[in-house]
C-alpha cells in the first residue's frame, strides 16, 4: 500500500473538490447576507470594501515590487475593465460577469517542459507565497490605473512544470465557453483570446500570476481566478482566465496581432516613441484623475525601464513594437 507523507499529498486531494470549490459560492451570499455586519467566523472575515464581496487571501506579504503610488479605489479597478469575454463596454464585465463561476478551475499544461498535464488551480498557487505587488497598468486608450494585485511571480510557477531548452516561449490561452462567457458569442475575435511572452519575459521576476487584489480574491470581471500581469506592456497583453499554458519554440501570434497586426504586435511594451496607428500614445491620463486632470508624459516601459531594458537589447523596438 502507498502511504503518502504530508509533502506528497495535492492540496485537491485533502479536500473533496466539492466542497472546497463550493465555498467560494457560498461565501458571495454569505457576504450578501452580513453585509455590514461584524462576523468573527474566519470564512467570512471580508476585506471592509465598499462591495464586501471576495474571500480575503492568508498569508499576504508585501513585495518589494511595490510602488508607493495611491491605488485606484476598489470601484475603478472593478467597473472599469477591458475584458471582450464579457462585452466590448468598459461596464460589461462587472455586469455580464456577476453569475461566471470561476472553481473549479484547471490549467492544462503542454509543450516543451517534462510535466506535462492538467493540473487543478489549488495545485498550481497553494505551493507559492501571495505577494502583494502595486502597479501602475495602463491600456491601449491611454489611461491608466494604479491597481494593488495580489499574485505569484510567473517564473515560480512555471518551474514546477519544468520546462526544457527548446521553451523560448510561452502560449497563454484563455477560457472557451460561450455559454458562460456571453462576449464570445460575437466574434469580435478568433476566440479563445491567445497571447504570449517570451521566456526571459516570462521568468523576470516583475511577471506575475494574479489571483487576487486588495488582499482578497481576484472578482470574476478582473479575471478571476487567474490571470497574467506584465506591467511594463499594454493591458492587452496581461490575458484573463488563463485555462491553458503551452512552452513552444517558435514564437506565437497573440489575438490582436492575427485580427490586427497594423496595429498590435507582439511584443507591446508600454513605448511613448511609437503612436498607435490611431491615437498617440505620448501622454496618458489616470483613472479616477477628472477630465480636467492634465494627460501626464507616458514613461518607457511604464516606468520599468530598469529593471527590463536589457531583455530587448539589440531589438528595434519601433518594429518589434
Amino acid at each position: 500500500m502507498l502511504i503518502k507523507t504530508p509533502d506528497d499529498i495535492l492540496p485537491s486531494e485533502i479536500t473533496d473538490e466539492s466542497v472546497y470549490f463550493n465555498r467560494r459560492k457560498w461565501l458571495k451570499l454569505a457576504g450578501l447576507a452580513t453585509a455590514g455586519a461584524a462576523v468573527s467566523h474566519p470564512l467570512l472575515a471580508l476585506e471592509s470594501a465598499p462591495d464586501g464581496f471576495g474571500r480575503v487571501l492568508p498569508g499576504v506579504r508585501e513585495s518589494r515590487y511595490s510602488t508607493d503610488q495611491t491605488p485606484n479605489t476598489w470601484k475603478d479597478i472593478t467597473t472599469y475593465n477591458n475584458y471582450y469575454e464579457f462585452g466590448t463596454g468598459k461596464e460589461d464585465p462587472a455586469r455580464n460577469a456577476v453569475d461566471f463561476e470561476p472553481l473549479p478551475w484547471s490549467v492544462k499544461i503542454s509543450g516543451e517542459c517534462d510535466k506535462p498535464g492538467t493540473y487543478a488551480y489549488e495545485d498550481i498557487v497553494s505551493p507559492h507565497t501571495l505577494e502583494e505587488r502595486i502597479y501602475r497598468l495602463r491600456c491601449v486608450e491611454a489611461w491608466s490605473m494604479v491597481i494593488p494585485w495580489v499574485g505569484i511571480p510567473l517564473s515560480s510557477i512555471l518551474r514546477q512544470f519544468e520546462p526544457n531548452s527548446n521553451a523560448k516561449f510561452v502560449k497563454f490561452r484563455t477560457l472557451l465557453d460561450k455559454s458562460r462567457m456571453p462576449g464570445q458569442r460575437r466574434r469580435v475575435l478568433d476566440w479563445p483570446y491567445e497571447e504570449g511572452l517570451t521566456i526571459k519575459e516570462a521568468m523576470h521576476p516583475l511577471t506575475i500570476m494574479a489571483v487576487g487584489l486588495y488582499g482578497r480574491e481576484l472578482p470574476n470581471q478582473n479575471g478571476a481566478p487567474m490571470r497574467l500581469v506584465v506591467p511594463w506592456k499594454y493591458g492587452f497583453k496581461s490575458i484573463k482566465a488563463i485555462a491553458e499554458i503551452a512552452f513552444i519554440s517558435k514564437q506565437p501570434r497573440s489575438s490582436w496581432e492575427r485580427s490586427i497586426p497594423s496595429e498590435y504586435g507582439f511584443y507591446a511594451n508600454v513605448n511613448p516613441e511609437v503612436d498607435h496607428p490611431r491615437w498617440s500614445q505620448a501622454r496618458e491620463r489616470p483613472i479616477g484623475a477628472g477630465l480636467f486632470e492634465p494627460k501626464k508624459p507616458t514613461l518607457m516601459f511604464n516606468g520599468y525601464a530598469d529593471q527590463v531594458a536589457d531583455l530587448y537589447t539589440g531589438l528595434d523596438l519601433r518594429k518589434n513594437y
